[in-house]
């Protein structure tokens, strides 16, 4: 069957990370009239002009749910003259996980179990005091849902002077990470996102809102942005970032929790 991905992304990608880089870097007029879903080989596929789609390293683009499916087969759909991969997120990432983590679930889980043990919210500031404010008002609920629903209670630092946390409360939070791969995919992309696996782990428990996670993961941004003024370029950046976390979000509503 054709490879979609060779007529928009050039020259075919073995390695599943330059892959996804390669989607951000390019753009191709659109050579399809129609996207739609297929059920093929126990999944849902996407299909141009009823030809299935295959990610840069060969394997079929396809979902474990209809719905999911359905919200990539209308990226396709919706857009123009030409293919814009910004507007493909839930492509990206099902390109990501078919490609990069299936069958490397253990150190996918890994790396999220690495960003547990150094968290983003152990880390505060010493200052100005509306700052260190703020990080207690949007971080405290998500530490505090992980000491009371999960007796995880972690220590917290001021600076960046690395803190060893109790191995109990690392290890009550490394048996949230889901075993479910489009799950852990999701969850890894929330991680890498937001600096914090208890946000993306908070997120999967539907402990915190999609909202309140990324106003969570950008208290200092923000701060910084208040102090030092409006960054064009780094709002821009921000807004790509927010729709490759919303299309995990999906995943993580509409994949299933079994492996």
């Amino acid at each position: 069957m054709v490879n979609l991905f060779d007529e928009i992304f050039s020259e075919p990608v073995t390695d599943p990370n330059e892959a996804a880089r390669e989607t951000m870097r390019a753009s191709r007029r659109r050579f399809y009239t129609t996207a739609t879903v297929r059920e093929r080989e126990g999944a849902f596929a996407v299909e141009l002009d009823d030809k299935p789609v295959r990610t840069p390293a060969r394997r079929l683009l396809a979902f474990p749910t209809l719905p999911l499916a359905e919200r990539a087969a209308t990226e396709w759909q919706s857009q123009g003259e030409f293919i814009d991969p910004a507007k493909l997120p839930l492509t990206r990432l099902a390109n990501t996980i078919i490609d990069a983590v299936v069958g490397a679930h253990a150190e996918v889980a890994a790396d999220v179990a690495r960003y547990i043990a150094s968290d983003l919210l152990f880390y505060r500031a010493e200052g100005p005091e509306r700052l260190v404010a703020r990080q207690n008002n949007e971080w405290d609920p998500i530490l505090a849902w992980a000491r009371e629903a999960h007796g995880a209670r972690f220590l917290l630092a001021q600076g960046v002077v690395f803190v060893t946390q109790p191995e109990a409360a690392v290890a009550a939070m490394r048996r949230l990470i889901p075993a479910s791969l489009w799950r852990l995919g999701a969850v890894h992309v929330i991680t890498t996102l937001t600096g914090s696996a208890l946000i993306a782990l908070a997120l999967a428990e539907q402990a915190i809102t999609p909202d309140d996670a990324w106003a969570a993961a950008h208290v200092d941004e923000n701060w910084n942005q208040e102090f030092w003024g409006r960054d064009d370029v780094a709002l821009a950046r921000r807004a790509l970032r927010r729709t490759e976390f919303d299309a995990a979000i999906s995943v993580l509503r509409l994949a299933p929790e079994a492996p």
